[in-house]
């Protein structure tokens, strides 16, 4: 009699769309859980990435889309496997709590560099992880608040691009705003316009700037 295969789940997270789009990070986590999964001799039947979501919230779109998938399956087993604790949450009543939601409808929590045990001295290693995650995670947000504002002292822009505007590297300045043409010219003509009270609602201010970008 063959041995039924073990279904498996994987989760993969990254905290900033940059991760998304340079970092790769979505795509080297899945890899590394197949690769888990083919070596336990799972089968993986979905996976589910969250794309620059914080790992201190609990209501994650693709999170959301895994419990929901596990309440379509209510009589299935599924393993559920991540690569790292920190990705599964950063947030010790996050953790706490998806771990809870994901127990009681009968999944297996599986992490590639950490083992899960029902014992007191596996629940308390956990919970040290968990919250050594959200230190870290506070620390961070903290350490880029303080750069930001820093940055604003010295009279820089911290924050996205405006529009008509980007963002350059300097040796001496870091990053700084420069114009962006013709997309600089448009909106400044445009928002003269505004100001000028040729245009009288946002939307008009819209128009405005489409019709000056195919012009």
């Amino acid at each position: 009699m063959s041995k039924e295969v073990i279904k498996a789940i994987i989760y993969c997270r990254v905290s900033s769309m940059r991760q998304v789009t340079e970092g790769h990070g979505l795509d080297s986590q899945e890899q590394r859980c197949r690769n888990y999964a083919q070596n336990k001799g799972y089968e993986v039947v979905a996976v589910f990435h969250d794309d620059g979501v914080s790992g201190g919230l609990f209501d994650r779109p693709a999170m959301i889309d895994l419990i929901s998938y596990l309440d379509e399956h209510p009589t299935e087993k599924f393993v559920i496997i991540f690569d790292d604790l920190a990705r599964f949450a950063r947030d010790l009543e996050v953790h706490l709590k998806l771990r809870t939601e994901l127990k009681g409808r009968g999944a297996q929590l599986e992490c590639l560099n950490f083992t899960f045990e029902d014992s007191p001295e596996g629940e308390f290693i956990e919970n040290v992880l968990a919250s050594k995650a959200q230190l870290d995670r506070q620390q961070n947000r903290r350490q880029v608040i303080q750069r930001m504002k820093a940055r604003l002292e010295s009279g820089y822009w911290a924050f996205g691009s405006p529009p008509g505007l980007q963002m350059i590297k300097d040796l001496i300045h870091g990053k700084f705003l420069v114009t962006r043409e013709p997309y600089s010219s448009i909106y400044k003509a445009s928002i003269e316009d505004f100001a000028n009270g040729l245009l009288q609602t946002i939307e008009d201010f819209r128009q405005n700037v489409l019709r000056r970008y195919t012009e």
